[in-house]
């Protein structure tokens, strides 16, 4: 038997973290006219580019955690602000490609530094970004989100 009293559980303690940063992140970019989930896509991609990597929608669905119909209109409309190429792949005319565009990469890399900057003052309980608590905190959080997820639903 579990009691309220006990406090909040893990799980309503990170829902809550998310959604608070999630909002936190929106207000950021707002001047840069990019929202939270904009930006997830633009990083993401501006990261995998660097690899030397041009991913599939698929692909940066899977890298997100986003749900790929959402990724698919999230990218048409950052294609036509500019912020991305979508192109379809010469092997699997299925698959559509994504880069970005140098208006996309610039504006990418604005965002980059907002949000590093914004990240850095939230984690100031922990130390901030360099700080070895901040350090464990993530590799526990990496943790919870390599568990496999899907085999849970089973259970």
């Amino acid at each position: 038997m579990s009691s309220a009293a006990a406090g909040p559980t893990p799980g309503f303690l990170v829902w809550r973290l998310s959604m608070k940063w999630r909002v936190a992140v929106d207000r950021a970019l707002a001047p840069l006219g990019l929202t939270h989930a904009q930006y997830s896509l633009l990083a993401s991609l501006y990261g995998i580019e660097r690899a030397g990597l041009r991913p599939s929608q698929r692909e940066l669905a899977d890298h997100t955690g986003l749900e790929a119909l959402y990724v698919s209109k999230l990218a048409r409309a950052l294609e036509a602000d500019g912020f991305i190429e979508r192109t379809r792949d010469t092997v699997d005319t299925r698959a559509v490609r994504l880069s970005l565009t140098e208006h996309g990469r610039a504006s990418t890399d604005r965002a980059i530094t907002v949000v590093h900057d914004l990240l850095d003052r939230l984690l100031t309980p922990l130390g901030g970004l360099g700080d070895e608590r901040t350090r464990r905190f993530s590799q526990e959080l990496e943790q919870l989100l390599e568990l496999p997820w899907d085999d849970l639903d089973a259970e």
